[in-house]
């Protein structure tokens, strides 16, 4: 059951305006006719304890609830402010109370002002654009306009002292008003927010279309958003920003797009509880449930049938939706706008063809801002990658809230001035597995395990580190793990029972200084000192990049495989010699490639057996696993596979790292696409996974590439694509043209678009 964190109150049923597009009034269904005039004050204390209970019961941090009609202001300051004591009184304590009251403006007084700053309530008001748009529906019932009064409201809310209760402006569409006049008269007004909401319609009632145009609402709204991109996007336009975080991946942000539930509820006059009030456009009791406040909690309106309909995701839309590209932006549009008498709201929205326009306008025209430049440049992408690593941390000290202890705060107090101090910390976010030790830590605590705090005091062995491997920089005090003292990245020393050290950096070594015997110095290159085990390199000759061969990180084991024990002398010679072999075949045969990796591989992890391909969990993952930088691999038969095997590894580490900073699916999971190397269908994280390493892996292998055309397509129309994976797949598709016009792609292939 998803809990309800807004609710529509209705505190008066009657209007002064006579709109003719009005859904309550206008449309098929007529409640309002048997409904008392304004809410009683029974209606109101059930309501505040309703929802309480509510919010208590799920622990919800915020509830919002707005004050509706009718017109509510109707309902007069006095019963306006026993709802908002009310409110306020019940959920103190217990959750955060968002007021918020929609009017159209006409009874807006310094008296109602006054009233809703006491209780910090904000105010949004309709209106339709310039007098000539708003005079088309927006009348007193004898014809008279009400474009005057409402702009005296809203110049009343700009006004210094009530700025701050200015929610914003809700504008109907109507395509037979000037779409630049209108956004033009709203701006003007200099709104906090612009709502342009498409008129209630069914399949029963369409919207009409003066022109016969079936993207007619789109191209209206597309033309708005050419006026206000051109302005510089002065006010926030919540339809157009929602199109943008949806395609980035993000969540809708209007009840209207998107494929999130539903978590609102309506309360009438009379203490009614009933779904979506749009509901009212479609048929005679859409809305009711047979519910109300005296008699029934909020928790059984939440699992009626209805409601729960429009809290399934995906599955509340009808197959043809199910199946679009751009279902995961649209969601199907209002539920509402779903309706025909045939089959009830199993159908496309009757706005399909403007929804699917529209989003697609919006992302031709914006589409590049939403693609993070990792996707293609390496270097920003190894930089975004350590920046999130070095948010991990902050969200660690944060959820410690002091519980890390004076070792804790010592060590962070220290990670501060070093990350002032220029560039060391860029070892430590740079580290591979520091990301490991955190995301573990953090589980750790959120799970409650009784080794959390311990395992936050491994953070001075990194700082240790960082400043050794830098070569300057203060002692750390360093906590021992059962007497040995672990530095990352540069290796271990055993000291006996010792619980902690001081390391200092002393030139090209360090100091390890104890309270129970004599200082040891570590040289960084040479026989070392005994109890020390060095995290050894290969490479570094000849062209090959210099590699840690890293066989002792306690966080090393994250490749799919096991990990391998600490590696002899021969077998580190042998991994040495087939990197020396392998290189010179990568660098032949895939130049581009080749020097990405020796600009972002630092370290190998030798593995105990081959890794499985693929997601080592269903979808890219999002913080977890190794930075970008590291693979994991057992030793290779031969110089030629060891080449194989290095290009296909840092083609899944950046995708994965990719996935990371830039958001290339949003649910994945939720579909499965036919794929040319499964026998069943794959989610897209699987699919695009294959098809970037298969591409890659052609610059050795053209054979690699088969199916890779087919599968692109398919990835072509899959909803959980965000901006930056459509970016992705252009790049694709270039470097993919690339290998078979037998060339060797350009930067800008294989990453973004061409």
């Amino acid at each position: 059951m998803v809990p309800f964190r807004e609710i529509v109150l209705k505190v008066h049923s009657r209007c002064d305006l006579a709109c003719d597009h009005c859904y309550i009034y206008e449309h098929a269904d007529q409640s309002w006719r048997t409904r008392p005039k304004a809410i009683s004050d029974e209606a109101i204390t059930w309501t505040a304890l309703r929802l309480a209970e509510h919010a208590k019961n799920h622990a919800l941090p915020s509830v919002s609830v707005i004050l509706h009609g009718g017109e509510p202001l109707l309902a007069g300051p006095a019963r306006l402010r026993r709802v908002c004591e009310e409110l306020t009184r019940a959920l103190d304590g217990i959750a955060e109370l968002d007021l918020r009251i929609h009017t159209n403006g006409l009874q807006l007084s310094p008296r109602y002002l006054d009233l809703f700053a006491e209780f910090g309530l904000k105010v949004g008001i309709s209106l339709d654009g310039d007098r000539a748009a708003n005079d088309r529906h927006r009348r007193f019932a004898d014809g008279r306009t009400s474009h005057p009064l409402v702009l005296k409201a809203v110049e009343l809310l700009r006004q210094e002292r009530y700025r701050h209760l200015y929610l914003g402006l809700l504008c109907t569409v109507d395509v037979a008003n000037d779409p630049v006049a209108v956004y033009d008269a709203l701006a003007e007004l200099a709104p906090p927010r612009i709502d342009f909401l498409l008129p209630h319609a069914t399949w029963d009632q369409p919207p009409a279309r003066p022109d016969g145009s079936p993207t007619a609402y789109a191209d209206w709204l597309l033309t708005v958003f050419d006026r206000w991109d051109a302005d510089g996007r002065p006010v926030p336009v919540r339809l157009f920003e929602s199109v943008f975080s949806t395609l980035a991946g993000g969540p809708s942000l209007t009840e209207s797009l998107g494929l999130a539930p539903t978590d609102l509820v309506v309360v009438e006059t009379d203490g009614a509880l009933e779904q979506v009030d749009s509901l009212k456009s479609a048929y005679e009791g859409a809305a009711a449930t047979g519910f109300d406040v005296l008699r029934h909690s909020f928790d059984e309106v939440a699992a009626h049938p209805g409601v729960r309909a429009r809290q399934l995701g995906l599955a509340s839309v009808s197959d043809t939706c199910q199946d679009c590209p751009v279902v995961r932006s649209c969601g199907g549009g209002l539920y509402t706008h779903r309706y025909r008498t045939a089959n009830e709201f199993d159908n496309t929205s009757v706005y399909c063809a403007d929804l699917e326009a529209l989003i697609r306008g919006v992302e031709q025209r914006i589409g590049g801002e939403l693609v993070p430049l990792a996707i293609t440049e390496p270097g920003a992408l190894l930089a975004d990658d350590q920046d999130l690593t070095r948010m991990l941390s902050g969200t660690l000290t944060g959820e410690l809230a002091g519980a890390g202890g004076p070792g804790w705060d010592e060590a962070w107090e220290l990670l501060l001035a070093l990350d002032e101090s220029g560039d060391v910390l860029d070892r430590l976010w740079g580290h591979p597995y520091t990301r490991n030790w955190l995301t573990d830590t953090l589980a750790a605590l959120r799970g409650g395990q009784p080794d959390a705090v311990a395992l936050a005091g491994r953070l001075p062995a990194y700082l240790a580190a960082a400043c050794v491997r830098d070569g300057s920089g203060p002692a750390v005090r360093v906590p021992c793990d059962g007497g040995v003292l672990r530095l990352p990245a540069l290796g271990e020393l055993t000291l006996g029972g010792t619980a902690e050290a001081v390391v200092r950096p002393d030139g090209d070594g360090f100091l390890v200084e104890t309270a129970d015997r004599p200082p040891v110095r570590i040289p960084l290159h040479g026989a070392g000192a005994p109890g020390w085990r060095a995290v050894r390199t290969v490479g570094g000759h000849d062209g090959v990049p210099l590699l840690l061969l890293d066989d002792l990180d306690p966080y090393r084991d994250c490749h799919g495989a096991p990990a391998a024990a600490r590696l002899g002398d021969d077998e580190i010679a042998a991994w040495d010699r087939l990197l020396a072999g392998a290189w010179p075949l990568l660098r032949t045969a895939a130049p581009r490639q080749a020097a990405e990796t020796a600009a972002s591989l630092t370290t190998l992890t030798p593995l105990a057996a081959a890794a499985v391909p693929g997601p080592r969990r269903p979808g890219l993952p999002e913080t977890g696993g190794p930075a970008y930088g590291a693979l994991g691999l057992a030793l290779p038969a031969t110089p030629e596979a060891f080449a194989a095997e290095l290009l296909e590894g840092m083609r899944r580490a950046k995708l994965r790292a990719l996935h990371r900073v830039g958001g290339l699916l949003a649910q994945d999971g939720q579909w499965h696409h036919t794929s040319p190397w499964a026998p069943a269908p794959v989610p897209a994280s699987v699919l695009l996974e294959e098809v970037y390493v298969r591409i890659g892996l052609a610059a050795l292998d053209p054979g690699a590439a088969t199916g890779t055309g087919t599968a692109l397509e398919t990835l072509a129309r899959a909803p959980e694509l965000t901006a930056a994976g459509h970016a992705l797949l252009a790049g694709l598709r270039a470097e993919r043209q690339a290998h078979r016009d037998g060339r060797e792609p350009a930067a800008g292939e294989g990453g973004g678009r061409a």
